[in-house]
C-alpha cells in the first residue's frame, strides 16, 4: 500500500526537497503540499492523505492548531500528523503531542529518518524515542502537582485499565516498543500490542503518543529518574510486576 503525504511547511524550498526525496520511494508520495495550516486541514480531507509531515510555525493557522482541528475531525480519524521542529521549540512540541499528533522530528534530521518517521506513524506506531520523551515531559509537562495532589479526576481515568494495562502503559511512557515491552515483561510481542490498544480505546487515545501524554497528565508515570529507559511510576501506578 502506497502511504499518501501531505507536506504542510511555508518554505517551499523545503517542501520541495521534501517531496523529491518522497517520491524517490516505492512505498509513498506526495500527493499535496499547504502553506499554512488552513490550507493542511483542508488538503489532508480532499487529498485523502495518510500522513500529514507538519510544520509548527506557519503564517495563519498555525500547525499545533492545524493539528488540533485533524484530530478532532472524524472525517480525518484515520490522518497521522508528523510534526516537524526544532528542538529549540520543546513546549510547542509539547502541545502537539497533546493536540494529536503521532510523533515529532527535527529539521535536521538525516532523510532516512524521516522517510523512517512517515512509515512508522503510518503504521499507527509513536515516533518519541525514550530521551526526547524523558526530556518534553520533564520540562514540560512535569510541571503540576505531585500525583494526586488536586487532580481528583486522575484516578477514575485509569479505572477502566486492567494491572496489566497499565504496566504496558507505563513502559509505553518509556518509549519502548511493542518487542522491548515483551522482553520486560516476558509476554510477546503480539501481546504486549494488544495491552497497549486496549489501553489506548478505553483512554480514548488515538495512538502510542496520545498514550505517553495521558500517563503523564494522570501521574501514572512521573517525570523525574530513570532506571533503564524507564520513567519513575507514581503511587498507586504500575508495579510492573511479571
Amino acid at each position: 500500500m502506497t502511504i499518501r503525504v501531505l507536506l504542510a511547511d511555508d518554505q517551499a524550498l523545503l517542501r520541495g526537497t521534501f517531496r523529491l526525496l518522497i517520491d524517490t520511494q516505492p512505498d509513498m508520495e506526495v500527493v499535496a503540499e499547504a502553506g499554512e495550516g488552513r490550507a493542511a486541514v483542508e488538503l489532508a480531507r480532499s487529498a485523502r492523505a495518510d500522513v500529514v509531515v507538519m510544520d509548527i510555525r506557519m503564517p495563519g493557522l498555525d500547525g499545533i492548531s492545524a493539528t488540533r482541528q485533524i484530530s478532532q475531525d472524524e472525517e480525518l480519524a484515520g490522518v497521522k500528523v508528523l510534526v516537524l521542529t526544532t528542538f529549540e521549540e520543546e513546549e510547542h512540541v509539547v502541545e502537539a503531542l497533546r493536540a494529536g499528533a503521532s510523533g515529532f522530528l527535527g529539521k535536521g534530521a538525516e532523510p532516512a529518518h524521516l522517510l523512517h518517521a512517515i512509515r512508522m506513524v503510518a503504521a499507527g506506531d509513536a515516533l518519541l524515542s525514550p530521551a526526547a520523551t524523558r526530556g518534553l515531559i520533564s520540562r514540560f509537562l512535569a510541571r503540576r502537582p505531585e500525583p494526586g495532589a488536586d487532580q481528583p479526576d486522575n484516578p477514575g481515568r485509569l479505572a477502566a485499565l486492567t494491572p496489566r494495562e497499565r504496566e504496558v502503559m507505563t513502559l509505553v511512557a518509556a518509549g519502548l516498543s511493542n518487542g522491548e515491552i515483551a522482553g520486560r515483561l516476558r509476554i510477546t510481542a503480539v501481546t504486549a500490542k494488544t495491552h497497549a490498544n486496549r489501553a489506548m480505546t478505553k483512554l480514548g487515545a488515538r495512538d502510542r503518543a496520545q498514550l505517553v501524554i495521558i500517563a503523564y497528565e494522570t501521574g501514572l508515570v512521573r517525570a523525574g529518574p530513570f532506571s533503564s529507559g524507564r520513567p519513575a511510576a507514581s503511587p498507586g501506578g504500575s508495579s510492573c510486576r511479571r
